[in-house]
């Protein structure tokens, strides 16, 4: 085993600067129920981009240090830096999954399971060389599967199945997504196909909506067309979709698919009532595409709720039966239900590349990048 092992770091100073950096740090050594991952594919996820990037402009991106040791350094605005004291002059592993190969495990019987065997990793840090996770915090994968395989099979796959299981266990039938054309959202579409749920995609360009509906979506309404809140009312009214998620997060859509809902619950009601429809409708928001301010425009009745959706509470609601199981079927199905595809691969350092950057932090559909950290 080797004895270097290096990490990527984002840092916020105390004079208002992100510092994004590559550490050589100690190769771990596992306890009782640990193993030592070395890490050979994870994916640069929009959900790692809030440790890595946090608030800072990045616009105002500079790179240093030299092609294989470089170092990122932006400007936080100072109204930000309020929220952020927690994070001022600490080192900040980033990262959120990834997949590779057991090279040491701790003396449990758990942990010895384990060697020598391709496995996803969940948890803080893992854009790194070699990680040590606790054994819970491993997926083992199906003999013959990749690393690059199972990189993506936690974020994506289990909040694909979590939103259909939040449906369920909160007494919906149906589901409105938007953003609906990414590769979280094309694994929806096939879970919702796989299960008989009905599916409402929303895209904004007609090349999204030909490959979802090339995919077999049914519903599929485009928000950049003239008669976008029509479409999205109607097809609310025939799949009877009263919870929706929105990654977008900024602006008005999740005000419009509130109200398209109370227009598809109410549009044969006879007798008006001030309050609205007495049918329950939930927006959940889980990301910040748009970081402006969330706008709504009531005319959705009084029975709605707004909140946010976070993958970990999310399953701690879920309880650990239901999780045990969608983290089972993950690893059955990852390279069809669950399957990521990834147009780039960088090294860790290259990940710091101004160009990467550019490229990566557009989150632009179809363009998904993977780190291969012993390249």
């Amino acid at each position: 085993m080797t004895d270097k092992n290096i990490q990527l770091t984002s840092t916020i100073s105390e004079d208002n600067k992100l510092t994004l950096a590559l550490q050589e740090i100690d190769m771990p050594q596992p306890g009782t129920d640990e193993v030592v991952v070395r890490m050979e594919a994870m994916p640069l996820n929009p959900s790692d981009f809030g440790v890595m990037f946090s608030a800072a402009d990045m616009s105002t991106a500079a790179q240093s240090g030299t092609d294989e040791n470089p170092v990122i350094t932006a400007d936080v605005p100072a109204k930000f830096m309020p929220a952020l004291k927690t994070r001022v002059n600490k080192d900040t592993p980033v990262g959120n999954e990834g997949a590779g190969t057991v090279i040491a495990a701790g003396s449990s019987e758990a942990a010895q399971a384990l060697m020598g065997k391709t496995v996803a990793v969940i948890g803080g840090g893992t854009y790194r060389q070699y990680h040590c996770v606790n054994v819970q915090s491993c997926l083992e994968l199906k003999e013959g599967t990749t690393a690059k395989e199972g990189a993506s099979s936690f974020v994506n796959p289990l909040t694909a199945l979590a939103m259909v299981e939040t449906m369920r266990a909160e007494g919906h039938k149906a589901i409105v997504h938007a953003a609906a054309a990414s590769s979280l959202g094309q694994m929806l579409n096939r879970i919702c196909m796989a299960d008989g749920v009905d599916l409402v995609n929303i895209v904004r360009k007609d090349s999204q909506e030909k490959l979802l509906r090339d995919m077999g979506a049914k519903y599929v309404v485009n928000s950049s067309s003239e008669t976008f809140l029509a479409d999205l009312t109607a097809a609310i009214a025939e799949t009877g979709a009263t919870i929706s998620f929105d990654p977008i997060g900024g602006g008005q859509l999740s005000s419009d698919i509130l109200n398209c809902m109370e227009a598809a619950i109410t549009r044969d009601v006879e007798e008006y009532s001030v309050y609205g429809s007495n049918t329950f409708k939930q927006a959940y928001i889980y990301g910040a595409l748009n970081r402006g301010p969330i706008t709504l425009n009531r005319n959705f009745g009084f029975s709605w709720g707004v909140n946010g959706f976070l993958l970990f509470n999310a399953l701690g609601k879920l309880g650990t039966k239901t999780v045990v199981k969608m983290r089972q079927r993950v690893a059955e199905e990852i390279t069809t239900t669950f399957a990521s595809s990834y147009t780039h691969e960088v090294t860790l350092a290259e990940v710091l590349h101004l160009q990467s950057i550019a490229a990566y932090g557009k989150q632009a559909t179809g363009e998904k990048y993977l780190i291969t950290p012993q390249a």
